[in-house]
């Protein structure tokens, strides 16, 4: 049990070295889990099932169990507003999250590759509003990359290195959103209600105002 112990720890160490390199080899980004605990981040409802959990690797799950309780969503206690965020993403198929801009816009995530169609609630849609140009979701239980910027209320966005939305103009909120203060900044929401999601390497890259 001991040595189990000391080798999770040898590999969290492990994880959070290898994110801070990361960040080293991407200049202005900096990392939004440092990959041995939540640390920055605060449940959008405290007195909500916390379905969140930190794994070896630096990874950090949202396991939502069917028939079981509803999970709560995740957020940075800092709030951005013109940034660009990297992230990567892990569900089963069918599966259902979502990561928000300032809170309040979703780049929505869903477990749809057997799908493989495009819509307005699939996986890298700005949900409800605009299906992604080009559908690039990999299979269930294979991690997955994604860049979003925002600046003002123009969204740009890559899933697995193929761009799916370009300067997409969106200014209202998505549904599910945090409040409705479009001109404020916000923070970074991870949706933890709907579906068991894995995520890592979240870093952030502010950049100026208009």
């Amino acid at each position: 049990m001991k040595t189990n112990r000391i080798l999770l720890t040898l590999a969290a160490l492990l994880a959070a070295s290898i994110i801070s390199q990361a960040a080293q080899t991407e200049p202005g980004f900096t990392p939004l889990f440092n990959g041995k605990d939540l640390t920055g981040w605060k449940l959008r409802n405290p007195s909500g099932h916390n379905s969140w959990s930190v794994e070896p690797g630096g990874v950090f799950k949202n396991t939502v169990e069917k028939g079981g309780p509803h999970g709560t969503d995740l957020m940075t206690e800092r709030t951005f507003w013109n940034f660009t965020a990297r992230y990567e993403y892990m569900t089963p198929d069918n599966s259902n999250s979502g990561f928000y801009l300032r809170g309040r816009q979703e780049i929505q995530i869903l477990g749809d590759h057997k799908r493989g169609e495009l819509a307005k609630g699939g996986n890298g849609a700005i949900y409800n509003f605009k299906a992604p140009d080009k559908f690039a979701t990999k299979p269930g239980g294979e991690w997955q990359t994604a860049e979003v910027t925002i600046i003002g209320h123009r969204i740009t966005a890559y899933l697995n290195g193929v761009k799916i939305h370009d300067n997409v103009e969106c200014d209202k909120p998505t549904g599910g959103q945090l409040d409705d203060k479009m001109d404020e900044p916000g923070p970074i929401l991870l949706q933890g209600d709907h579906g068991t999601v894995s995520f890592r390497n979240i870093r952030i890259k502010e950049l100026p105002k208009e």
